[in-house]
């Protein structure tokens, strides 16, 4: 059983992304879903739904800039993890590539990039971040 699912994300996007793969199956959970909402709205993914063969599933289509396949992400890190939470307030929220990349939160008002979470003037724990 997988105890971290956010971390197993992003790991199976970054591993799709090395091997050059079209699309990857995540699991699907309440958090995975909402993150890879935000993934799709920021434009780092083409699109992502609920595996046909099984409902535990969600199928992401990645997204690949140019001829050369280049990735639409360049780097996935988990930010907090269930050993050692960060906890941000929005003021404190690290800005990644001078705001070029997306710190996705869990918020008191659901899960949020860091942009939104700023004009919310809401503080919460750091998932990852992502350029």
């Amino acid at each position: 059983m997988i105890q971290d699912t956010i971390s197993d994300m992003l790991t199976r996007i970054r591993n799709a992304y090395l091997a050059k793969h079209e699309t990857v199956c995540i699991l699907n959970s309440k958090i995975n879903r909402k993150i890879t909402s935000i993934l799709k709205k920021e434009g780092y993914i083409d699109s992502f739904n609920v595996s046909i063969s099984s409902d535990r599933e969600l199928e992401v289509k990645l997204k690949y800039l140019g001829n050369q396949k280049k990735p639409g992400i360049t780097n996935l890190k988990r930010l907090s993890s269930p050993g050692l939470r960060l906890y941000s307030n929005y003021k404190d929220i690290p800005p990644v590539l001078n705001g070029m990349g997306v710190v996705i939160l869990s918020t008191s008002k659901g899960v949020l990039t860091d942009r939104e979470a700023r004009a919310n003037k809401v503080g919460g724990e750091l998932l990852c971040s992502i350029w």
